[in-house]
C-alpha cells in the first residue's frame, strides 16, 4: 500500500507518466536488495551461510540471484525506453508510427509493407518483447533445482554418516551430533537459499513479463490504424 500510494504522488508531479516506472520499480528493489545485504552482512548471517555449506551450492546460488537481478535492471531500462519511444510516435498519429524507432516503430513499418505472412510482425515483435525472459525463468528454475540438490547432497551425507555408526559410545556423542548436524544443515540452507532466490527472482520476471505484455498490446493497438 505505502508503495502504491508512493506511485500515484509520483505519476500526480508528472501528468505525463502513463505507465509505472518500470526502471524506478527495479532501482527501488535493488536498493532494498543492498539494505537487506548489509543488514544480514552485520548480523553474521552471510559468514553463517558460506560457511555451513562445504559444497558451495549456497555461494553458486546467490551468484546466480545476482547475476539475473543485473540482467533484470537492463532489461527493465531497454523496455522502459522501448515503451517510451512507443508513446512519442503514438502522440504524432499515423504518420508518426511509420517514422518511430524502436521495436513497435519497425512493427508497424512491417505491417505497413503488407508482407504475405501477416503474423510475422507480431511473431518478430513478441521475440523482442517476451522472448529472452524464456531463458530469464529457467535461470530462475535453477535457483530451485540448486537447492533442491543441496537438500539431496545433504541428506545423503546425513544418510552415510548413520550408516558408518557402528557402536554408540556415549563419550562420542558430541562429535557424533556435530557430524549429523552438518550434513543436515547443508539440506536446510541451500533449500532455503533456493526457495528465497527463486521468489525474489520471479517477482523481477513477473512484473517485466506484465510491462512487456502491456508494450505489445499498445504497439498492437495503434498498428490497427495502419493503412487506414
Amino acid at each position: 500500500m505505502f508503495l502504491k500510494s508512493f506511485f500515484s504522488r509520483l505519476k500526480a508531479h508528472n501528468p505525463h507518466w502513463d505507465v509505472e516506472p518500470l526502471w524506478f520499480e527495479w532501482l527501488i528493489l535493488v536498493g532494498l536488495f543492498i539494505f537487506s545485504t548489509w543488514l544480514l552482512g552485520i548480523q553474521g548471517v552471510w559468514h553463517l551461510l558460506i560457511s555451513s555449506d562445504p559444497t558451495g551450492i549456497t555461494l553458486v546460488i546467490i551468484v546466480i540471484f545476482a547475476v539475473a537481478t543485473l540482467w533484470c535492471g537492463m532489461r527493465s531500462k531497454e523496455l522502459a525506453h522501448q515503451r517510451d519511444l512507443l508513446d512519442r510516435a503514438a502522440a504524432q498519429g499515423s504518420r508518426g508510427l511509420l517514422q518511430a524507432q524502436g521495436w513497435a516503430g519497425e512493427y508497424w513499418s512491417a505491417l505497413a509493407a503488407n508482407p504475405q505472412d501477416s503474423g510475422a510482425p507480431l511473431d518478430v515483435l513478441m521475440e523482442k518483447t517476451h522472448g529472452p525472459h524464456s531463458t530469464a525463468w529457467w535461470v530462475n528454475g535453477v535457483q530451485l533445482k540448486l537447492g533442491l540438490l543441496g537438500k539431496v547432497i545433504g541428506f545423503s551425507v546425513l544418510a552415510m554418516q548413520i550408516g558408518q555408526i557402528q557402536n554408540f559410545d556415549p563419550t562420542q556423542a558430541q562429535d557424533l551430533l556435530r557430524n549429523l548436524t552438518s550434513g543436515l544443515g547443508v539440506a536446510l540452507l541451500t533449500t532455503m537459499v533456493g526457495l528465497v532466490g527463486n521468489i525474489l527472482l520471479g517477482l523481477q520476471l513477473t512484473r517485466m513479463d506484465r510491462f512487456a505484455d502491456q508494450l505489445l498490446a499498445q504497439a498492437q493497438r495503434h498498428g490497427l490504424i495502419i493503412g487506414r
